[in-house]
């Protein structure tokens, strides 16, 4: 769970992650992903875009900013395609997106 910060229409799109929160999820730049809204109900599919690190700013970009706005509470989801188990990541962040619980 994460919380959005801001959402902007007028960006292109994409759902900007700091990248150290990035790093410690394991996903890449320009990898697609789910968002879903714990607060609306709101679920699309976009692409991560690197943000600054230690900032806890997760924005949601272009038409996206229209389904997932600011302050809503988000799941971020990425999935993989594999021969072996996936084991996954689950990181949980309070509300200034700080990783407080990962399995």
């Amino acid at each position: 769970m994460a919380v959005i910060n801001e959402a902007d229409v007028d960006y292109e799109g994409s759902i900007e992650i700091p990248s150290d929160l990035m790093e410690a999820a394991g996903l890449w730049e320009g990898e697609r992903v789910l968002v879903t809204s714990m607060t609306a109900g709101g679920r699309l599919e976009t692409y991560v875009q690197a943000g600054e690190p230690g900032t806890g700013h997760i924005i949601m970009n272009g038409g996206a900013a229209h389904i997932i706005k600011k302050d809503e509470r988000v799941t971020i989801m990425a999935f993989g395609i594999s021969d072996e188990r996936i084991i996954p990541l689950r990181h949980v962040l309070n509300e200034k997106n700080e990783i407080v619980r990962s399995s």
